[in-house]
């Protein structure tokens, strides 16, 4: 949770909020095939769990607020054949940019791993 004061009192944003705006945000950019979850535990988990497919915007998304400033990571699945290093860039910039217009919070760091290629 991500909680930050203003002149008309304090504001607090769940992870899960922040995990679904940046899984709807990364997802909409061109070679994006889905997202992955960070390590097989919890593949395991979602598998037991039978997640519903909103659920499947968070997976492999995580935030972290490191001096008033959020650093974002991504795990994700790309199509195969396209431009890795294009499709990274596209999605710093897409999901820097939500986040910012979103929340007002300013975004430090995006890190892309592309954990699978479909």
């Amino acid at each position: 949770m991500v909680k930050f004061e203003n002149p008309n009192g304090y504001i607090e944003i769940t992870n899960n909020y922040f995990a679904s705006l940046v899984g709807k945000a990364a997802q909409s950019c061109f070679g994006v095939t889905g997202m992955v979850d960070k390590s097989p535990v919890q593949s395991i988990k979602s598998f037991i769990k039978n997640k519903a497919e909103a659920d499947n915007l968070s997976r492999g998304v995580s935030v972290k607020s490191v001096n008033g400033s959020l650093t974002v990571d991504l795990h994700i699945s790309v199509s195969y054949g396209v431009n890795i290093s294009a499709i990274a860039d596209s999605i710093k910039n897409k999901v820097r940019y939500t986040v910012e217009t979103a929340t007002g919070l300013k975004v430090s760091k995006v890190n892309v791993f592309v954990d699978m290629i479909n």
